[in-house]
């Protein structure tokens, strides 16, 4: 009897393990995902609209939970993107996926990778989405989205790469690059005056505006979680992070 029970328990062992790790729609999974993820890219709905089941409940990173109907909203609603803006590629990588029949559950570790006034962040995040199948097509019903903590050194490298870019813009006078570099509420303060960002864009403009070039040698970077300042011979810079890019909003000079 004892032997019965073992087998039994065993064959069940078995059985829910090749179940969970036998995947038979693979391959259809993982193209749909990257068709989706080259498709958000660019904010197609059509896209959205194929992905997402009707029924959907998505909890994004950021703590909001939303509906299909939200989702494909903020999608229709987007602003059309200017050649300025900031591009994002989102792309997957470590998928792994679970099929057990109709449902499948699907993770992986989206990377999204933002190009903005020359600079480039990288964010990673961990995905896992449940899928399940009805009249022949896998759709989405329930999506979990987590961003990953950047570790000091990838913080201080793109808080780097972004302060360099700004003095760049400065000196040229590139308002596309200074528009994707700073926050709206930027403020310049120099001697005792202060300059708000559309003042700076005109005078810019006017070419009144002389910005000396900085020695990145004498350069120091400190990061307390979505805020870093950024220290120079003559000047300090305070970036925050918003949605994984790094925009200024002051600098200080003498």
């Amino acid at each position: 009897m004892k032997r019965l029970v073992s087998a039994v328990l065993l064959l069940l062992f078995v059985t829910g393990a090749v179940c969970a790790q036998t995947a038979p729609d693979a391959a259809e999974l993982t193209k749909l995902l990257n068709d989706f993820l080259a498709g958000a890219s660019r904010n197609d709905a059509a896209i959205h609209e194929r992905f997402w089941a009707d029924d959907l409940i998505y909890t994004r990173s950021a703590g909001r939970r939303v509906n299909k109907a939200e989702v494909m909203h903020d999608v229709r609603t987007a602003p059309v993107a200017k050649p300025t803006d900031p591009k994002t590629v989102y792309t997957a990588e470590d998928i792994r996926i679970q099929q057990y029949g109709d449902t499948a559950v699907v993770a992986f570790r989206l990377v999204a990778t933002t190009e903005t006034g020359g600079a480039k962040y990288v964010a990673n995040l961990l995905n896992s989405g449940t899928f399940v199948k009805r009249g022949g097509k896998w759709q989405v019903v329930n999506w979990q989205s987590t961003r990953m903590p950047r570790t000091e050194a990838e913080s201080k490298g793109e808080v780097a790469t972004a302060a360099a870019a700004l003095h760049e813009a400065m000196s040229s006078g590139d308002i596309d690059k200074l528009t994707a570099l700073t926050d709206p509420g930027f403020v310049w303060t120099h001697g005792s005056a202060e300059t708000a960002r559309q003042q700076l864009f005109d005078d810019l403009r006017a070419r009144k505006v002389k910005y000396g070039k900085t020695d990145p040698a004498k350069v120091s970077i400190s990061v307390y979680g979505d805020t870093a300042i950024v220290r120079g011979e003559s000047y300090t810079l305070v970036f925050i992070n918003q949605l994984g890019v790094w925009r200024a909003v002051s600098l200080h000079s003498s």
